[in-house]
């Protein structure tokens, strides 16, 4: 049996019990004590399922709310982050964007600043980039990946975009994640998101995620930097995340809390 078909039955016995003990994955499976044991991690690896002693736990992940809803949320803390987070970038830097409401706020930041080449999945932020009039000219060099256009996400999507990311090697990756958690790290709720995220990371030297206090301490779907591949956190401490932040403050080089 694939690996990929035991995790789709073990999420699937997740969904309706909640909690699911290892000696009943081996029984219902028909698996080995070591392969389930790896199955346990996989799923944990991904946000999907949270380790416990005899077991798994679901995680409940929460659908993402819509965009127009996301962009208006937090929006003074999004701003305040986007901010700092132009505090960090030079001139001559190559940065990835991905197409979070946050790194949207950032590319706005970016447009007054020169000698940057900023690549994104983006429509949004390419469009705050590259806004000039004809006759003028843009004082960063702008690429937007291309791929497969998603009812309004107003972004690209797909292999074609992940494989055109890997023709890049940028200085900083700048990303928006749907959570960071102390332990799992970086996670998104779309696989495709993560997907395109996972690639950026692989190809930055580092990575800053841009987090207003809403998404600390939150396990995504799908997990796509470990809590060791991120460099820095920008974020806003917001009401009844202390606990969060302070995991964070402990596990990442380094958080920055405006």
């Amino acid at each position: 049996m694939l690996q990929e078909t035991r995790l789709h039955r073990i999420r699937a016995l997740l969904t309706t019990q909640h909690q699911v003990s290892t000696e009943r994955i081996i029984n219902e499976l028909g698996i080995s004590r070591e392969t389930a044991r790896r199955d346990i991690i996989e799923l944990e690896a991904q946000g999907l399922a949270r380790r416990v002693h005899g077991g798994l736990v679901a995680v409940d992940s929460q659908t993402e709310a819509p965009l127009q809803v996301r962009r208006s949320a937090q929006a003074k803390e999004k701003r305040a982050i986007s901010v700092a987070a132009a505090q960090h970038l030079q001139p001559g830097q190559t940065l990835f964007l991905d197409a979070g409401t946050t790194t949207t706020m950032l590319a706005e930041q970016l447009r007054s600043m020169a000698g940057l080449t900023i690549i994104t999945n983006s429509l949004q932020a390419a469009q705050a980039l590259s806004a000039a009039e004809e006759h003028e000219t843009l004082n960063n060099q702008v690429i937007l990946l291309g791929g497969m256009m998603m009812a309004g996400a107003q972004q690209t999507r797909g292999e074609i975009t992940v494989s055109e990311i890997y023709r890049y090697r940028a200085d900083v990756a700048l990303l928006s994640p749907v959570g960071i958690d102390a332990k799992n790290g970086a996670s998104s709720f779309h696989p495709h998101e993560a997907a395109i995220a996972r690639a950026m990371v692989q190809q930055a030297a580092r990575t800053f995620l841009l987090a207003d206090h809403s998404k600390l301490g939150v396990i995504s779907r799908t997990v796509y930097a470990p809590i060791g591949e991120v460099d820095l956190l920008i974020c806003d401490s917001g009401p009844a995340k202390a606990g969060a932040l302070a995991a964070l403050q402990q596990a990442l080089p380094q958080v920055q809390v405006v």
